[in-house]
């Protein structure tokens, strides 16, 4: 495994609790909001630094940001990009005790 570099928290914003990723952890996968500039050989080599699991495959995707208003102002809210990783089979990882 590699160590752990300051990078890897850049490239790994936080992990995603919703209903979705919670049914998708049922089948050893789970989903971070990562970098808009990270691709998913950062993504792997992170996720496999910073939890000390085996990563198969990375599914990326890019959420745009809505315009919305807010007190009467036109606004908008940002990209996000969203990381979805298999696991080996027979690994897990805890995301609600942080990093």
């Amino acid at each position: 495994m590699a160590d752990v570099k300051p990078h890897h928290y850049d490239v790994i914003r936080r992990p995603l609790i919703t209903e979705k990723s919670t049914l998708v952890a049922e089948h050893n996968k789970i989903v971070f909001e990562v970098a808009l500039d990270a691709d998913k050989t950062q993504i792997k080599e992170a996720v496999e630094a910073l939890f000390k699991v085996d990563v198969t495959k990375v599914n990326t995707l890019v959420q745009k940001g809505k315009n919305k208003r807010f007190r009467g102002y036109a606004g908008r809210r940002s990209d996000v990009k969203k990381a979805v990783v298999t696991l080996a089979e027979g690994q897990s990882v805890d995301i609600t005790t942080g990093l």
